[in-house]
């Protein structure tokens, strides 16, 4: 296949998928910003002024970043893993079967759609947030660097789901088991240096911890980790999830039979 076939492919599929997600945009994008500011209503105003973190930070600036940060993770996650599930259970997914698509225009298709779901459900939470509270940009590469490197780790990771997965009952069960508690533990809604030593290091073992932590760390300047090791962890997971999922795409694990 010539560079040119693969590019071609990918940016067919890769257009096919984001025109999927945004034509239902109302549920697709709208509904979590609306899902990130019901929960900064209610945390923010409960918690203003009864949780302190990074000194001066004021709690409803300290919480924006990372309703933002796991918007842009469930999002991703949700886009890829339900998109094809979806054509395995319609049975759709045999016109993109024998389509001449190799294992990398599927990969670089579904993740990047997943990319850009994520990355514009985040624009918008944002958006509809940062009148709550102040926010610095203190060093705007972190954000840009945690938020896409999140937001492809998490595509990848919604492909292998709905690869492996063969009902939408199974890909809830993966959401509602794996993603959402490793994302609501990640300190989210707390910050992880005040808890006890033990729970401190069980945060610092859930990988979605540094990818919030290192979003954080761009608005602010300070985080719970340095942006350096949270960013060694991110590009690792990242590596792993990829090298799985292309290696699931090459030998047609569960889509092929």
């Amino acid at each position: 296949m010539t560079t040119s076939t693969l590019l071609s492919g990918t940016s067919t599929l890769l257009y096919k998928e984001v025109l999927r997600f945004w034509k239902v945009s109302f549920q697709t994008v709208a509904a979590p910003v609306l899902t990130a500011i019901l929960y900064l209503l209610i945390f923010g105003h409960v918690l203003e002024d009864h949780v302190k973190v990074f000194g001066s930070v004021g709690y409803t600036s300290f919480l924006i970043p990372g309703l933002v940060m796991m918007s842009v993770l469930q999002n991703a996650f949700a886009n890829s893993s339900s998109s094809l599930i979806q054509s395995k259970i319609t049975g759709n997914l045999v016109f993109l079967l024998v389509a001449p698509l190799s294992h990398w225009a599927w990969f670089l298709a579904y993740v990047g759609a997943s990319v850009v779901r994520g990355l514009v459900v985040g624009a918008g939470v944002m958006a509809a947030t940062v009148w709550f509270a102040p926010l610095h940009l203190a060093n705007p590469l972190w954000i840009v660097v945690f938020g896409i490197a999140g937001a492809a780790m998490m595509g990848a990771l919604g492909l292998i789901a709905g690869l492996w997965a063969e009902k939408f009952d199974q890909i809830a069960a993966f959401q509602n088991f794996i993603i959402m508690p490793m994302t609501f533990l990640s300190g989210v809604f707390y910050s992880v240096g005040s808890l006890p030593p033990f729970w401190k290091a069980v945060s610092h073992l859930n990988p979605f911890f540094y990818m919030i932590d290192g979003f954080r760390h761009g608005f602010f300047g300070v985080s719970d980790a340095s942006p350096w090791t949270s960013l060694a962890v991110v590009g690792g997971s990242l590596a792993v999830v990829c090298a799985l999922c292309l290696h699931l795409l090459r030998i047609g694990y569960k889509i092929r039979h």
